[in-house]
């Protein structure tokens, strides 16, 4: 596999185009408008050029990572030649279902057909394509070119084949993949979601402020961050559908999503994306500040 397509620019398609193409593939990155697309196209020469200062890459590496890269409106055109195509659109099951039926009219039947959903089924992606053993789910983590995990997910109809070569491709992007079937969440986030959503829970109960909460799991759990600046930075909005999906896919009551939560995506607050979550960002400025009407 050397052509790679990868539909979504935002921050995980934008990361998985600058991971595969950093490492030699032939990528084309398609949005529905050229200006997603050119601030695609900085975010990754910015990452390149941290790259660069930290002696990571040198300048030929930069240049070669982004001569790899052609940018798309449209998915025909882009997806055509493609051997593996790499959806990272919007948490949406209705606009991921409508774009794999595309791409099964579109792509060769030998196309590996990838999903980066972080919860939606495969086994329902794939039911709307002509070849449902060539569909996979490829997790990438947050951000992309850093973090090794790719979850692999097989879905109902996966071959044997299918995931084996994307299990080898994985390891070809110095990344470490595990395999998981498919169910609601899958590993990652059945396992995350519900500690954010009890850590969000326990704000709201007004058992202790964000500070003290994110504070006890980074120093008393070994966690990077703590789960309620991990919600900002994954997205209030991603993690409120996620614990949707887990809600309804399990009908249990242990995954549905805090008031709290919800009435901060209702109002807006999605985290570092809007500039305000469980704490509040300013531009240009990765320090957090602890919003003063949630604070202990």
């Amino acid at each position: 596999m050397k052509n790679i397509t990868v539909i979504g620019s935002g921050t995980m398609g934008n990361g998985i185009a600058h991971t595969f193409a950093q490492h030699g593939f032939n990528v084309s990155l398609v949005d529905i408008n050229q200006q997603a697309l050119d601030r695609a196209i900085q975010t990754i020469t910015n990452n390149l050029d941290r790259q660069l200062k930290k002696e990571t890459i040198d300048e030929a590496a930069k240049n070669a990572t982004l001569a790899h890269i052609k940018t798309f409106i449209d998915l025909k055109t882009a997806a055509a030649n493609a051997d593996l195509v790499i959806e990272a659109a919007t948490e949406n099951r209705e606009i991921k279902l409508n774009l794999f039926k595309q791409l099964s009219e579109i792509c060769g039947d030998k196309a590996i057909l990838a999903s980066n959903t972080s919860s939606i089924s495969i086994t329902q992606i794939a039911s709307v394509t002509k070849n449902q053993e060539n569909v996979i789910g490829m997790h990438f983590m947050n951000p992309v070119p850093v973090m090794k995990l790719v979850e692999v997910i097989r879905g109902y109809a996966t071959t044997d084949e299918v995931t084996n070569k994307i299990m080898e491709l994985s390891v070809q992007l110095n990344k470490v993949p595990v395999e998981v079937n498919d169910y609601p969440g899958f590993v990652a986030n059945r396992i995350l979601m519900p500690m954010i959503n009890e850590a969000i829970y326990t704000l709201y109960e007004g058992v202790a402020g964000v500070y003290e909460i994110d504070t006890v799991m980074k120093l008393g759990m070994a966690h990077p961050m703590g789960p309620l600046q991990l919600a900002d930075f994954i997205g209030l909005d991603v993690c409120l559908a996620i614990l949707n999906v887990l809600h309804s896919g399990f009908g249990n009551p242990k995954y549905a999503p805090c008031p709290l939560l919800v009435n901060m995506v209702t109002a807006g607050h999605l985290g570092i994306k809007s500039g305000s979550g469980f704490y509040k960002y300013t531009a240009g400025n990765k320090e957090l500040m602890v919003a003063d009407k949630f604070s202990k």
